[in-house]
């Protein structure tokens, strides 16, 4: 199996264990009286698995991609900030630059 396929199946797999914690939290913690809903309702566990497979879509995509990009950041090949790069300016001549005046248009006037 490829290793970027490998990754994204246990990134996927972190996301959805994540997901399963957060559900579990949400019910334990009985926020909005989540807790009532899903036990005093025929179609709770049905409300349950939705919230746990949105979510779990949600932290799986972030979880990912939090992944790939600490993978990126490790192969840089310039300065790693703080090091600076001399530019070498001959100071002993002095450089010429054109200053021009904006041209005037028809609604400009001398008060």
């Amino acid at each position: 199996m490829p290793r970027l396929i490998r990754l994204y199946i246990t990134q996927v797999l972190i996301g959805f264990g994540i997901s399963a914690a957060f559900v579990g939290l949400l019910l334990w913690l009985n926020v909005m009286n989540l807790w009532h809903l899903v036990t005093h309702s025929s179609d709770g566990v049905l409300a349950v698995f939705i919230l746990w497979v949105l979510n779990g879509i949600v932290f799986a995509g972030v979880q990912f991609a939090i992944a790939v990009m600490r993978m990126a950041g490790s192969d840089d090949d310039g300065p790693r900030g703080g090091t600076r790069q001399r530019v070498l300016m001959d100071l002993s001549r002095p450089v010429r630059i054109k200053a021009t005046a904006p041209p005037k248009g028809p609604f400009d006037s001398k008060r």
